[in-house]
């Protein structure tokens, strides 16, 4: 053995024993000692339950109530052993991990406000959003079933006048920082670093299927044809409801979901029409944009709710696609548990109201993947996918398809 292997591992064994021999100076940091006298959760939290309701809701998005509810489905999977005499309870992991989710500030400026340590919260937060989505997922981020096709079927129908219509489909870049040796495959052509959150969502805001951590470099279309549910719909091998007639009329057409021009036309998903556009097709892109912008709204509401998603996330990827996961069973949650409560967890004046931006659009400025369609696709249409949308087309002209409204389409922009 040479000299020089012999000095390289004296200083190993130095080292291993000095990292040995370094003993935890504090179990409990002294200025975290005041933590029930101080700690933002025992000195706002706790009060404000029994005082201040609307401050409660502003605070972590929801009423008390639902925050016990919420509680009350993971207690069992956050609850630890008391350990030592300050143990940090359950219904603090909560409230410590969904006041990062509204705020995303950082993990150290949390921790001083709670008098917790920073490594301490960033534990918390990623342990408690695993178990928000283990917990909700199964009721509330759920595969449709055949009975829950029909009912979204029927709410596109009623709520934006668009027929056999199961979904709308987009994705949005989730802002991370660089993450280590991953060379250029979550560098976005945006010129920032993300994974994609892929959604299909019904026409009340909420997220039925949803596919996320595909690299930000991939566009919108290719994510989607490579997901399980997205390459199953194209070669449709999905268990959709039949074709049916659209309604007041014998036109057969096979069930739809609706996106932008990043998705390719096919027989199951349907695109506006490109280009310059006759009369009859800017109504029907107008009639498809309707439908459309529930996924962009839904996407924006997450957004505005969630203000975590405002910067890149200072995490890892895993932690981030959980972050992520979290939000959107949340995000499911409220819209079914919140929406008796107050003013619920989406009010009108949040979401467009036909011409009229919502107010998530003034919230989340700038963030431009919400609009942004993304890289176009390259896939080419085939005729049946083709004809599929002239039949939409053409129903939507008729006594039967039309809705009051429409005409004024193709007046915009034109001196009357």
């Amino acid at each position: 053995m040479s000299t020089l292997e012999e000095i390289l591992i004296f200083i190993r064994l130095r080292r291993h024993q000095r990292r040995k021999q370094k003993s935890r100076r504090w179990y409990i940091r002294p200025i975290n000692r005041s933590r029930q006298q101080n700690g933002e959760f025992f000195s706002l939290v706790l009060p404000m339950r029994d005082i201040d309701e609307e401050k409660h809701r502003e605070y972590f998005r929801m009423s008390p109530k639902v925050f016990d509810e919420l509680l009350r489905r993971i207690r069992p999977h956050i609850e630890h052993n008391q350990t030592h005499s300050d143990p940090i309870g359950s219904a603090q992991r909560l409230a410590v991990t969904l006041r990062f989710l509204t705020t995303g500030m950082s993990y150290r400026a949390l921790a001083a406000s709670y008098k917790l340590g920073s490594a301490t919260v960033g534990r918390v937060i990623s342990e408690v959003s695993q178990v928000i989505w283990v917990s909700l997922k199964n009721e509330f981020v759920a595969y449709p079933d055949q009975t829950k096709w029909q009912s979204i079927k029927g709410d596109f129908l009623s709520l934006w006048n668009y027929p056999n219509c199961l979904g709308s489909i987009d994705g949005k870049h989730i802002r991370v920082q660089a993450p280590r040796n991953s060379g250029s495959q979550f560098h976005n052509y945006k010129g920032y670093f993300s994974f994609i959150l892929m959604a299909v969502c019904d026409a009340r805001y909420r997220f039925s299927v949803v596919d996320i951590g595909a690299y930000g470099r991939d566009s919108d279309a290719g994510v989607f044809s490579r997901s399980q549910f997205g390459s199953k719909l194209i070669q449709g091998k999905l268990p959709l409801p039949p074709p049916s007639k659209l309604p007041g009329s014998e036109v057969l057409c096979p069930q739809v979901f609706v996106g932008d021009e990043a998705f390719p036309l096919k027989v199951n998903i349907m695109r506006p029409y490109p280009g310059t556009l006759t009369p009859d097709q800017q109504v029907y892109n107008y009639r498809h944009s309707r439908a459309r912008r529930v996924v962009e709204n839904a996407f924006g509401i997450l957004s505005a709710k969630w203000r975590v998603f405002g910067k890149a996330m200072e995490c890892s990827i895993d932690s981030a696609q959980h972050i992520t996961k979290a939000c959107v069973a949340l995000h499911n949650f409220l819209c079914v548990s919140d929406q008796f409560e107050g003013p619920g967890y989406i009010s009108c004046s949040l979401v467009d109201e036909g011409d009229v931006p919502g107010e998530w659009r003034q919230v989340v400025l700038g963030d431009s993947n919400l609009t942004d369609p993304g890289c176009l696709t390259a896939d080419r249409a085939t005729r049946v996918a083709a004809d599929i949308r002239n039949r939409f087309k053409d129903y939507f002209l008729t006594d039967s398809g039309s809705v009051p409204f429409q005409d004024a389409v193709l007046h915009r922009g034109k001196l009357q």
